[in-house]
């Protein structure tokens, strides 16, 4: 699945790449809209004859990628890393697979890290119910919930959350890397 994901992550490097050097930002409203400029992406990589780039681009889902990343200052991730430094490796690697499959199986390994950032947290299963358990008559029904106690606990769990350091990974905000120019693709 991993390995999927990475081969998709590549293709979507490889055709955006120098994509944030034909973004504008504009400060006209209190909130600053992002305008990405097609024909220049296409035209300076030369494929403004290009059906499938083209439809991709006027796309809803790559409006929203440029919405989401176009910000120049928010929190990078792996694509962000292969747009900006990994693009030579990416284009030296078209004529050797095993390099190339290398490279894709250290992208896996990096987006299953990201998903599971801790490997050896134990995560309790809960036990099937046991063959017949539903024909069983004994069953207590379920108690009314104590609302004065369920507010106690709830207090007790803000007042030890309030202390504690918060339990967030170290996502950051941090200027985009903008990677090279779109005319150097060609």
């Amino acid at each position: 699945d991993k390995e999927v994901r990475a081969i998709f992550l590549r293709l979507f490097a490889q055709l955006f790449q120098g994509y944030r050097s034909c973004l504008q930002l504009i400060r006209i409203h209190a909130e600053p809209v992002i305008h990405f400029h097609k024909a220049a992406f296409l035209g300076q990589r030369g494929l403004i004859e290009n059906d499938f780039l083209t439809k991709v681009l006027n796309g809803m889902a790559f409006a929203g990628f440029v919405s989401e990343r176009g910000p120049p200052f928010r929190t990078c991730d792996l694509f962000d890393e292969l747009v900006a430094f990994e693009v030579e490796r990416i284009k030296a690697e078209e004529g050797n697979p095993p390099k190339m499959i290398k490279h894709v199986r250290e992208l896996a390994e990096q987006l299953l890290k990201n998903e599971n950032p801790n490997p050896h947290m134990a995560f309790q299963k809960v036990p099937r119910p046991t063959e017949g358990s539903h024909l069983r008559v004994h069953i207590l029904p379920f108690p009314r919930i104590n609302e004065g106690r369920v507010q106690e606990l709830l207090q007790e769990g803000l007042a030890r959350s309030q202390g504690a350091p918060p339990a967030t990974r170290g996502d950051k905000k941090c200027v985009v890397p903008a990677g090279p120019p779109v005319g150097t693709f060609i």
